[in-house]
């Protein structure tokens, strides 16, 4: 398994949970984690991280629940194959809502339009794979 780069930010409102889940949906997507490889040991994951077994714990029953990962007890958990289904209008109208919101407050920070579209561009690199 190749390393994974996860990190916790103690200064972030998400719980850490959510960070930890919120980090493996993008390695799934990005294609660093395929279907068939297994995790992390929750206890292994954990110490790496320096948190409570069971924030690990959390977050691998919710990515179980979100069809991304297989957990069976006694057994290491296990990267799913997931076939998304298609979006729906609604959906995607979000999506560019909150894309372009956050563009939005990227500039108002100063952030050049330059700099976001390489950014965008990275992003879309990471989805073609």
């Amino acid at each position: 398994m190749p390393a994974l780069k996860l990190s916790i930010d103690p200064n972030s409102p998400a719980p850490v949970y959510r960070q930890i889940v919120d980090q493996f949906r993008m390695l799934l997507v990005e294609g660093v984690l395929e279907p068939g490889q297994p995790m992390p040991s929750v206890r292994q994951l954990a110490k790496e991280l320096g948190i409570h077994f069971n924030t690990v714990a959390e977050a691998y029953r919710t990515l179980a629940l979100q069809g991304l990962i297989s957990v069976a007890h006694g057994k290491s958990a296990r990267v799913l194959e997931h076939a998304p289904a298609p979006a729906a209008p609604a959906l995607l109208d979000g999506f560019r809502s909150k894309l372009r919101l956050l563009i939005a407050e990227m500039r108002a920070q100063g952030v050049s339009k330059a700099r976001i579209r390489r950014e965008l561009a990275n992003a879309q690199e990471g989805l073609q794979g």
